[in-house]
């Protein structure tokens, strides 16, 4: 395997000294992490996507299966299950590319759209997910340590945020530490909760009435938020393997993140499940109708957990977010861009996370399927795009030229969104024509676009791609 580097001004700065400090503040942004900075071990991506998950955002997916989708407790546990392992299956095959490259998602994400044509893709990155996902779990942190301390939400909300962004402030190493140290904690406290709410439920009981959703419409709704959810992080999962030398083998790196986020995701998306058969619909505060049912003390330290899962989620977010915003090229070379825009993003997912806070649940519901819509066909044009160049050695200098163009990307992602969301969207405010003539059906909006997109980038430059193999010249060579 040969990986050529970037022209020098496009590499992470050895003389910095950044290397494995933990306080420290991370330099640059989107730069090619050289050899020399390398470190780090696969088995760490199993905690990097474990401690993220372990918080009530995930629970609420479960919740969401019976309360508003109409599915029994098994049926939710077979679409979140298929959901959250079309999700991790994806973290794995993108992360196993970082310690190749060894430069951010969002500028490998180049090779598929261009260098200017993927300013679309890491904008909506960075506002759904640096802002969006940020907000949202802050909201569910807010409501956690509101209800354990009995101070009002909004105090509550603004020391969430604050810690938050601290953290994702200071860059990767930290981001890194702190998955880490809050894993075991976490996993404990979260397991012990598991085993109580699934002592108490009755999954045997009949689906509730829930907006008339239920059946097969029902089910792919849940599989369709399930992956919304989990696939939310893929366009994050080359930004926590790119430090990874790059002799690291890519098999043991996919299966570290993919079995990481799979087995989190799915054992606290069925414990939401179980736990409607014991307290029914969620209330104003989903937070505290959760722990309601668990014993005291370990209702508090469920609490607790939540809060330390919420933010162990949100320094991955605006970390991933600032570093994405970063990467469009509008923030021009400043050494410490990145760091400067998760303050920025921190401001900006608190005022969002205060406008939310009334109705954290509604927010949240609709939330999870938009911002699947966008992810859809982006990853079916990365994905294809990476199976086209399976036998191309990596040159990330070329994830760095201004003159490098892939518009059949750009064209097969917007084509895949709007036709998927004009056809299949089923929200409350939108309806897609075909969701709309046969509701039951439920939200294919992500399948679809992820199909559309992958299918037209195939077509659009296969041929091209194909022409860059060795003995040949195309200039999408990569």
């Amino acid at each position: 395997m040969t990986t050529a580097t970037p022209p020098t001004g496009e590499h992470l700065d050895s003389d910095l000294g950044y290397g494995s400090k933990v306080l420290a503040v991370e330099p640059g942004a989107g730069e090619f992490i050289p050899e020399s900075e390398r470190h780090g071990r696969p088995v760490q991506l199993a905690w990097t996507w474990s401690s993220p998950n372990l918080e009530f955002a995930t629970v609420f997916v479960g919740v969401l299966a019976v309360t508003a989708y109409g599915m029994t407790f098994w049926q939710a546990v077979a679409a979140v299950a298929i959901g959250n392992l079309l999700g991790s299956a994806t973290q794995g095959v993108l992360s196993a590319r970082g310690p190749k490259y060894g430069v951010p998602q969002m500028v490998l994400s180049r090779l598929s759209f261009g260098y200017f044509g993927n300013a679309l893709p890491a904008t909506l990155m960075s506002l759904m997910c640096g802002v969006g996902w940020f907000a949202t779990n802050s909201t569910s942190g807010a409501w956690a340590l509101s209800t354990l301390t009995h101070l009002r939400p909004l105090p509550c909300l603004a020391i969430v945020v604050v810690v938050q962004v601290f953290v994702a402030f200071a860059g990767h190493n930290l981001v890194q530490a702190f998955e880490r140290y809050a894993f075991p904690v976490l996993a404990v406290i979260f397991v012990v909760a598991v085993i109580v709410v699934f002592a108490k439920s009755s999954p045997g009981d009949a689906a509730p009435a829930a907006k008339g959703v239920g059946g097969i419409g029902g089910f792919l709704l849940t599989v369709g938020t399930a992956f919304g959810y989990t696939a939310g992080w893929n366009p994050y999962a080359a930004d926590y393997t790119r430090y990874l030398p790059s002799a690291t083998s890519r098999r043991a790196v996919g299966w570290s993140a993919a079995i990481g986020l799979f087995v989190s995701t799915t054992l606290l998306m069925a414990a939401g499940s179980a736990s409607t058969t014991i307290a029914g619909a969620s209330g104003p505060n989903p937070t505290a109708e959760f722990t309601s049912t668990l014993p005291s003390v370990l209702a508090h330290l469920v609490l607790l957990a939540i809060v330390v899962g919420a933010v162990a989620a949100n320094v991955l977010n605006v970390y991933s977010g600032s570093m994405a915003f970063v990467v469009i090229g509008i923030t021009g070379g400043a050494r410490f861009a990145r760091a400067a825009i998760a303050v920025v993003f921190g401001v900006v997912g608190f005022l969002v996370a205060w406008w939310a806070l009334p109705d954290a649940a509604a927010s949240y519901e609709s939330f999870l399927l938009i911002v699947a819509y966008w992810i859809g066909p982006w990853l079916g044009v990365v994905i294809a795009d990476q199976w086209l160049r399976r036998d191309q050695a990596g040159k990330s200098w070329i994830l760095y030229d201004r003159a490098f163009t892939n518009w059949g990307g750009v064209g097969a992602f917007l084509i895949g969104l709007v036709v998927s969301v004009a056809l299949f969207s089923n929200q409350e405010k939108f309806t897609g024509v075909i969701a709309k003539q046969v509701p039951q059906l439920g939200d294919l909006t992500f399948f679809v676009g992820f199909l559309i997109g992958g299918g037209l980038y195939l077509a659009f430059v296969a041929s091209s791609i194909r022409g860059s193999r060795p003995g040949a010249h195309s200039k999408l060579e990569a």
